[in-house]
């Protein structure tokens, strides 16, 4: 099935010029070349990969730009009613990738994290975030007002669109995953995620993260600490599309910025393995601490003692280190009364797969994207979530059953 909508199609659906003028722009573009690493003849959904890769990009250097004025005295840093932090970054996010979706695929819903009815009360931030989404997007023909940016925002907002329990075909995406980190300091690794799903299935995944130090053609560093010694010019983007494998590259500012393929490392034995998990759980609340110890020193590896990255927030950075074999396995416990979001896992997922690895819950079935029959907004992986480079999976699964931990 061709989900990019034909030329009458695009006019049937009420876009003002502006979007029409950019769209067509875009796709004229498209036509004429692809600056996609593998032949656009293999790839079903390269249009939506391109234009993917477009918006995350642009959303990365938002993110950047809000950054270097974080801690600024203007009330950038928010938080919302559930005490997570919130930025200019995330709802600018949301509403640029959700503009520059909108006008190519117009018939894509978009499932996504923020909505905006905290920003509505609050004038002088929707002005900033204004600011913040013109500055990156596609030039248009109008300037974006207020009331296009919230829009734009609520296009993936919970109560947006009802899917019903059939296949659906929509954009998934975290505009920050890892806020905390973003937060945090220049050194925190942070990622934009945006996957698209078609009638179930995960077809294409991007993600950006601005803060991605290490030389993408280099064996993995011994030491973890030296990847967050970011330079001036950092930040990678991976790709993923069915069937295509898993790719990366600098940001397209950089100079000499080439595809590399990604593939997820080797080890076979979890004595070997790097070890990831989320910043808010322990070692000792999964099962294979009841086996092994961890440990942050690789010179204090030995039989029983595993090492364990001191990666920072958010799982998609997780997702990402495995696709990179930069770890071997992330694993995530689910907690009671803790939701586990679709969009922290959905691009991981699909990037993890095509570098060679393995995503399961943890009794080893697949995770089902459409058990939120509604919103697709939520999963339900029992146990949790298993991420592998394909050869521990088997061994994990099996320490994990026979600790009956679940």
């Amino acid at each position: 099935m061709d989900i990019l909508p034909s030329a009458s199609r695009m006019s049937d659906v009420r876009f003002s010029h502006r979007y029409r003028f950019a769209a067509r722009r875009f796709l004229r573009r498209l036509n004429v070349r692809s600056s996609l690493p593998f032949p656009v003849q293999k790839a079903k959904y390269h249009k939506e990969l391109e234009a993917a890769v477009d918006a995350v990009e642009k959303a990365c250097r938002l993110c950047v730009d809000v950054k270097a004025s974080l801690f600024s005295s203007d009330g950038r840093v928010l938080e919302k009613n559930d005490q997570t932090p919130v930025t200019v970054a995330d709802f600018g996010v949301q509403a640029l990738i959700s503009l520059e979706l909108g006008k190519l695929f117009p018939s894509i819903p978009l499932v996504a994290e923020e909505d905006s009815a905290f920003l509505r009360s609050r004038d002088i931030l929707v002005d900033t975030v204004v600011n913040a989404v013109t500055a990156k997007a596609s030039p248009t023909t109008e300037p974006w007002t207020q009331a296009d940016v919230l829009e734009a925002i609520d296009r993936g907002g919970k109560n947006a669109f009802e899917f019903g329990s059939k296949p659906a075909t929509y954009w998934v995406l975290d505009p920050i995953d890892g806020t905390r980190g973003f937060l945090k300091s220049s050194k925190a690794l942070y990622v934009v995620g945006l996957a698209l799903v078609v009638e179930g299935e995960i077809v294409l995944g991007v993600m950006g993260c601005p803060n991605w130090q290490e030389d993408l053609s280099e064996k993995p560093t011994a030491d973890f600490e030296e990847l967050l010694d970011v330079p001036s010019e950092a930040g990678v983007i991976m790709i993923a599309h069915i069937g295509c494998g898993t790719w990366a590259k600098r940001f397209s500012n950089v100079l000499n910025s080439t595809w590399t393929r990604c593939f997820v490392d080797s080890s076979g034995l979890v004595q070997k393995a790097r070890f990831c998990i989320p910043d808010s759980q322990t070692w000792e609340s999964l099962p294979l601490s009841t086996t092994f110890n961890a440990t942050s020193d690789c010179e204090s590896v030995g039989d029983n003692k595993i090492l364990l990255l001191q990666t920072c927030c958010g799982s998609l950075c997780k997702y990402l280190m495995v696709a990179f074999s930069r770890a071997s396995v992330f694993i995530l416990r689910a907690k009671e009364k803790t939701i586990i979001k679709a969009w922290d896992h959905a691009v991981g997922m699909i990037c993890v797969h095509e570098a060679g690895g393995k995503v399961t819950d943890w009794e080893g079935r697949e995770i089902d994207l459409s058990a939120d029959q509604i919103g697709r907004r939520i999963i339900f992986p029992s146990g949790g979530v298993l991420v592998t480079n394909g050869n521990l999976f088997d061994q994990i699964l099996r320490i994990i059953s026979q600790k009956s931990i679940i």
